[in-house]
């Protein structure tokens, strides 16, 4: 589609929100400039699921709405514009092969998140790049917009879609909010979200860098309370854990004391205390002469096997063969329930996503236009909505990235 009399549309950040906005401005017609002050776009982008790029999710608009955790209702309207099949759909369009993993996680099958971004800079390659900083954004009265006080800089309308608070080195360092707060928007707080979890137990600098699959973890209070339950993946690192069950969890830990809690993690989660000791049983067996340290191998990751060995409290040269009943017992007690101590969050900076942002009561949903200032706009996280892990909030800042552009263009 396009449209006689293109709008000449500023987009403020130039991330997965940014591209998206942009690109869809273009193709409804508008002459886009987008104004990024990193060297290029998607830096942010390039390294979202550990490089791979969990793109979006495969499910239906009710099941991602379920993930949503602040302001689900808010996303309607972006998502029946462009749905996580939508998304799918277009960067196959621009030539990406995708593949579907476990929880309907969505990849590019190359699991290169270059590959994603390299597509959202071709979807956004009709619009100007202005590598400079938005410092400043003001509306005169003719209803137009100017930049950084610069008469010539002025735009129809304005897309803000600079992203959260988090990982500042890519870009994302706040300026969307007092560019807001100026025109007189009200931001919620912002707290961290999908963030990893401190912790000064000497088991975590001790297998940083060593990543689980499929374990089971669960976070209790002091009461033994249990506040949180999970399976999937997670990782060791000198500052504590991290990993897509840790990133979860800390959504449902807002405003929680996290020096209270215990993370304990089930190792070997397919198998009941019985099984795990018939299993341990038939690798002692295989392994009979060995010292018990080097009868592990098959049982626990190499960067695991001395750090559990010490919390068994066995020598770790006793031959396995004299590994007594009730050793055995403790050891499945600790293959069904490492326990980690918990300090706090991680601060905001290395949180994936900022919750908290520009409050959505002044935003229009079916439009993504400010309620308060016309021709305003706003995508992605700088808003105030978040999710889950798995995909939910890059496809938030698709829709709602789309959304923008779409309505600014026809503004």
């Amino acid at each position: 589609m396009s449209m006689e009399y293109g709008k000449r549309i500023a987009v403020i950040g130039g991330g997965a929100a940014g591209m998206m906005a942009a690109g869809t401005a273009v193709m409804y017609g508008a002459d886009v400039t987008i104004y990024e002050h990193m060297p290029f776009l998607g830096k942010k982008l390039a390294i979202t699921g550990k490089g791979r790029c969990n793109v979006t999710n495969n499910c239906t608009t009710e099941e991602f709405l379920e993930n949503v955790t602040k302001n689900p209702r808010f996303l309607y309207s972006a998502l029946r514009a462009l749905s996580p099949a939508d998304t799918m759909q277009l960067f196959e369009g621009l030539g990406v092969e995708l593949k579907t993993e476990r929880g309907k996680r969505v990849y590019p099958s190359d699991d290169k998140a270059k590959t994603i971004v390299d597509a959202m800079r071709r979807y956004s390659e009709a619009a100007l790049i202005k590598h400079d900083k938005v410092k400043k954004l003001s509306r005169t009265e003719d209803g137009t917009f100017v930049i950084n006080g610069e008469p010539d800089l002025c735009y129809d309308a304005v897309i803000i879609a600079t992203g959260g608070k988090s990982y500042p080195l890519t870009g994302s360092d706040g300026s969307g909010y007092r560019l807001a707060q100026k025109l007189g928007h009200t931001v919620t707080e912002l707290i961290p979200s999908l963030i990893p979890l401190r912790s000064s137990s000497d088991l975590c600098t001790r297998m940083q860098g060593l990543s689980l699959k499929n374990v089971g973890i669960s976070i209790t209070d002091r009461s033994g309370k249990n506040l949180y339950t999970d399976f999937g993946e997670m990782m060791f690192a000198h500052f504590g854990v991290t990993g897509p069950v840790i990133l979860s969890a800390s959504c449902h830990l807002r405003g929680v004391d996290i020096s209270e809690l215990t993370l304990t993690i089930d190792l070997k989660p397919a198998l009941d205390e019985k099984q795990l000791d018939a299993r341990l049983l038939s690798d002692f067996k295989a392994n009979a002469n060995k010292d018990f340290i080097n009868a592990l191998g098959g049982l626990l990751p190499l960067k695991m096997i001395e750090p559990f060995v010490s919390l068994t409290g066995i020598d770790p040269r006793r031959k396995v063969n004299s590994v007594t009943k009730e050793e055995r017992k403790r050891m499945v007690s600790i293959l069904k329930g490492m326990r980690i101590p918990l300090e706090g969050f991680c601060s905001i900076e290395e949180a994936i996503v900022t919750s908290g942002g520009v409050d959505t009561k002044e935003i229009r949903p079916g439009t993504m236009e400010s309620k308060l200032v016309p021709g305003l706009y706003f995508a992605g996280e700088v808003i105030d909505v978040d999710a889950y892990t798995g995909g939910f909030n890059l496809q938030i800042a698709f829709s709602t990235g789309y959304l923008a552009g779409k309505s600014a263009a026809e503004y």
